[in-house]
């Protein structure tokens, strides 16, 4: 009997009380496994809430999922301050996978939350409980000495500390739709608060269970009392936004630097959609880069068309892409095939398959390199152009690859009262299925639109997207943001990546800098990176604006402390292109761009 059809079965056996549309949401993350091989194990046991002491004395509390008879077994751990039990983990779902297929499969209540003992402070002690909870496993009569860990988003990263831990009984880790770097990833992005994701994140985990998120209102001011609003508890919130630059505080959390040191193979896995697809990447990067060459050299990474709360494997869109016909998870998949290699030692070559696995959207089919970016890029400039009137889609800019000469800058004025809201109407989470076209921000007169003319064949973008914005304001501090976006020729524009600044915070994240009010001011802006197909008779388009609420906190303006910041300014803000300051996008292309525009 297949995996599929026996998690079908086990879902009526964890609780009647959940309806039938969290069943669906349970079975999404494995519906698209191949279930078509038999497992080597049926019937299985589970361990409830299980004892597992730390090096202090505080008790963590795990579940342990086991093919039945018990022996010895290689051990797959996951870490998460989700609850273990709670149908929305997708835990009871997992354990009995991996069960199946012959694993102990350990799931554990972080310190502080759900049933573990302990105080409950983000990322702050996973190295150390990841540490001893493997160090316990070890030690079970059941365990065969070959542990692995797993999990996506936070249990990404506590995959990543357990890794990070040196215990010498972790064989392999798969962390994914994650990142090590809290502050530049989670938190902050160029300065930018990430309220959206962070901010209802942090509020909504305060207490041992959930608060609902939901009562939040993101137009509150000061930022600082927006859990205090809705009646929630908000600690770790104001923590955040107490240090709104790279510090100590979260130099204490940050564990990219500590990715050289990795010693064991690794499973990257991420989604072009999801918010954390640059963490992914970089973390790859860094882990390419171990002082450990052998270990360097076991690194594998797989890319999917995936938002993070991979709603792709079900609804197989990206926005208005159709993605194809159902297939297998190929993010879980490929985590089956690692782990039966490096914890079983199965022949299945996954040793010797290609390092670099990635979707391309828009062509639907799966590439294969050894390294990333791809050799075969082809990084191209793409100028804004205009005479000083690309306000808005009724305005005149241009895309291309022509330099500019002398032009007009544009210009338009940034009100915080009044900002972009085209995330408060979506979910950055679940973006595949929430997205929607972009013509409604488009349509305003602070929102500069350059566009390329139609495209006379498909051009393949592939590899990262930066953008060089040559700008200056009128305000103590603002922020800049540019998008990316694949217009289609009945006009539907829809966000291939995006990326901010905050203008005080364009030097460096450690040090705000004075933004000195009407000078030019060079801005380099990171669009992550993609892997997209734009048609024929598509065009580019690139956006360059002030706001993208409640993606981001709002810049008010003023220059005042953001956390208790109530006063807004109206800023005045200039994009020059002209030849001393040739603004533009550079987008990675696969091919010969001749040709390709009309």
């Amino acid at each position: 009997m297949g995996s599929l059809r026996l998690l079908r079965a086990d879902l009526r056996s964890i609780g009647e009380s959940i309806t039938s549309k969290a069943r669906k949401h349970l079975l999404m993350p494995l519906q698209s496994i191949d279930a078509g091989d038999d497992d080597s194990h049926g019937p299985i046991s589970v361990r409830r809430n299980i004892t597992v002491p730390m090096r202090d004395g505080v008790r963590l509390y795990a579940d342990v999922y086991m093919p039945k008879p018990e022996g010895k077994y290689p051990t797959i751990l996951t870490r998460l301050p989700y609850g273990k039990s709670e149908y929305g983990s997708w835990s009871p779902v997992y354990g009995r996978f991996w069960a199946r297929r012959g694993y102990a499969f350990v799931v554990q209540d972080v310190r502080g939350k759900f049933k573990s003992n302990g105080v409950w402070k983000p990322f702050v002690n996973e190295v150390d409980d990841g540490y001893d909870t493997i160090e316990w496993i070890s030690k079970q009569p059941w365990c065969d000495g070959n542990i692995g860990a797993i999990g996506e988003s936070y249990l990404g990263y506590t995959c990543w500390a357990a890794g990070l831990s040196g215990h010498p009984s972790l064989k392999c880790i798969s962390p994914g739709m994650t990142a090590t770097d809290v502050y530049g990833i989670w938190a902050y992005r160029n300065g930018a608060f990430c309220i959206e994701t962070a901010g209802s994140w942090l509020i909504a985990e305060e207490s041992r269970k959930y608060q609902n998120s939901h009562r939040l209102d993101y137009w509150t001011l000061p930022l600082e009392s927006l859990g205090d609003s809705a009646g929630l508890r908000s600690s770790h919130y104001k923590q955040w936004l107490s240090h709104p630059r790279r510090d100590s505080y979260w130099d204490r959390i940050d564990l990219s630097c500590r990715i050289r040191d990795i010693a064991i193979p690794v499973l990257h896995t991420g989604g072009w959609l999801d918010v954390f697809l640059d963490g992914t990447l970089g973390d790859w990067e860094r882990a390419n880069a171990a002082s450990n060459r052998d270990a360097a050299s076991r690194q594998w990474l797989v890319i999917g068309p995936n938002d993070h709360s991979s709603n792709t494997n079900a609804v197989r869109r990206a926005g208005r892409v159709n993605l194809g016909p159902p297939e297998p998870d190929r993010l879980y998949a490929a985590s089956r095939d690692f782990f039966d290699h490096w914890l079983k030692g199965t022949d299945n070559g996954f040793g010797s398959s290609p390092r670099i696995k990635y979707f391309t959207i828009g062509e639907n089919s799966w590439r294969t390199s050894d390294v990333w970016p791809p050799k075969s890029i082809r990084p191209t400039d793409m100028y804004l152009h205009s005479s000083g009137k690309a306000n808005s889609l009724d305005g005149d800019g241009t895309l291309s690859t022509d330099s500019p000469e002398g032009e007009s800058a544009d210009e338009y004025t940034y009100d915080p009262k009044c900002p972009a809201t085209w995330s408060l109407e979506s979910d950055m989470w679940n973006v595949a299925m929430c997205q929607h076209d972009r013509r409604s921000v488009e349509k305003r007169n602070d929102v500069l639109v350059y566009s390329t003319p139609r495209l006379r064949r498909d051009l393949e973008l592939t590899g990262p997207i930066t953008a060089t914005l040559f700008a200056s304001t009128s305000a103590e501090d603002t922020d800049f943001m540019v998008a990316v976006v694949d217009v289609f020729p009945d006009g539907y524009a829809q966000m291939i990546q995006e990326g901010v600044v905050r203008a005080s915070y364009r030097q460096s994240d450690r040090k705000a800098s004075q933004v000195p009010k009407g000078a030019i001011q060079e801005y380099t802006i990171g669009l992550r990176a993609t892997s997209y197909v734009v048609k024929e008779q598509h065009r580019i388009r690139a956006e360059v604006t002030s706001s993208d609420f409640n993606r981001y906190s709002r810049n008010l303006n003023t220059g005042e402390d953001p956390r208790s910041g109530t006063r807004t300014e109206i800023a005045k803000q200039r994009i020059l292109h002209d030849r001393n300051h040739p603004s533009k996008v550079t987008i990675s292309v696969i091919g010969d761009l001749e040709g390709a525009f009309r």
